[in-house]
């Protein structure tokens, strides 16, 4: 049972019916960190379901159904206190304003992110006593996670979305915090200076404005969209940071600018067109996706491409790939054998591709990960690793 109409009195009360939802909060800690991190209080003290009371599920045959915790909340406590990412609104369209006929097919554009990997991203912004902290809001969850663990006056939360930030005031205030919550896009204009900023979602580069807001010796950490990459840097006398990428692998949704993410691609052509360049590959079909070390230095040498993947039941798989400046590429072959692949426009992404898996079987790993990361004051992203190198220009909105 996914949706129904009532029940909105339970609802605003926080309760879970017969449910006690401090055990599931303590056994959701217990699953999380360990019982002497300065994280298990926070997580065990904090009621996640007030933060995701609907929440949107995939369906098998494409599209999300809208799931409404105060009508069924044995799956509520389950949903909220597992370690997993609730989405909670798909393209322009929150959860909490759905019907139960809505079934929209857009992708993701915020979510309640699972509550282990938004405490990893804080433990990578080493969080001292003090310290004065911006994040993202979505939910308002991860913000009262901080707000628990440094106090309500030391945290800022921002969103783009005015009402993810008046939901996320009000439930914060429903359990007595009230942090800083405020409208602004976080890769734009900051309301104030900090000593650590973590983003949830992705960002296409460093915003020149993370660094104009974030003291000397402060340290960011964020993930760059398309990638499976956490770069943790503090910030140096000059302006600019310094740190590394971490070893550790994440992927979030791309931030937004507006109501919605940019539309895709028209890719349907690349899942049947004919080609005038026509080869066989080298290296069966992946799905680049799934792999994160594909996933990244494919994403680093040729930025914007989008990806699909299907699979047949007779073992057949397909990739497709496609590109904002008209390139597509469709590889079709079974697990170990070499593929049919039809190419076009002005790059050869499969090519492309096929080049990054010879390295990484010529080398035994690919170098993003453990790279040196040197932040320019305008923004400007090098990173390093022997003699690899990538850089990527800072990035104000927008998606690889």
């Amino acid at each position: 049972m996914c949706w129904t109409k009532g029940l909105r009195t339970r609802l605003q009360a926080g309760r879970l019916g017969a449910v006690d939802w401090k055990s599931r909060a303590a056994a959701l800690a217990d699953a999380v960190v360990h019982p002497a991190s300065r994280w298990y209080g926070p997580l065990a003290d904090t009621p996640r379901h007030l933060f995701v009371p609907r929440w949107w599920r995939a369906v098998p045959d494409g599209g999300w159904a809208v799931c409404d915790g105060a009508a069924d909340p044995e799956r509520w406590a389950a949903a909220a206190y597992g370690d997993r990412t609730l989405v909670t609104r798909v393209g322009p369209l929150h959860a909490d304003h759905a019907g139960a006929d809505d079934h929209p097919e857009g992708l993701p554009t915020s979510s309640s992110t699972l509550p282990g990997l938004v405490v990893v991203m804080y433990q990578h912004a080493m969080i001292v006593e003090g310290a004065e902290m911006l994040c993202l809001t979505g939910s308002g969850y991860g913000t009262a996670l901080l707000a628990r663990r440094l106090g309500e006056r030391l945290v800022t939360s921002v969103d783009v979305d005015p009402y993810l930030v008046a939901a996320a005031r009000g439930r914060l205030d429903r359990i007595g915090l009230r942090p800083r919550v405020e409208v602004a896009d976080i890769t734009g204009s900051l309301p104030g200076t900090f000593d650590r900023i973590v983003s949830t979602v992705g960002l296409a580069g460093v915003p020149a404005s993370w660094l104009r807001a974030l003291r000397t010796g402060g340290r960011f950490v964020t993930n760059l969209v398309g990638t499976g990459m956490v770069i943790a840097a503090d910030k140096t006398p000059d302006g600019g940071a310094r740190g590394r990428v971490s070893w550790q692998r994440a992927g979030f949704m791309a931030t937004r600018s507006g109501e919605d993410h940019p539309p895709q691609l028209a890719a349907r052509h690349a899942w049947s067109a004919d080609a005038e360049d026509v080869s066989t590959g080298r290296y069966p079909v992946v799905q680049v996706t799934a792999t994160w070390e594909l996933m990244t230095s494919f994403a680093l040498a040729v930025p914007g491409v989008q990806h699909g993947y299907a699979g047949d039941g007779d073992g057949v798989r397909t990739a497709v790939m496609v590109h904002p400046d008209g390139s597509w590429a469709r590889a079709v072959g079974r697990r170990g054998e070499h593929p049919t692949v039809h190419q076009a426009g002005p790059r050869r992404l499969w090519d492309s591709l096929d080049a990054i898996r010879h390295d990484w079987l010529s080398d035994g790993s690919l170098p993003v990960y453990g790279a040196a990361a040197a932040v320019d004051p305008d923004g400007t992203l090098h990173l390093t690793r022997g003699s690899w190198h990538a850089t990527i220009p800072a990035a104000d909105t927008g998606t690889f």
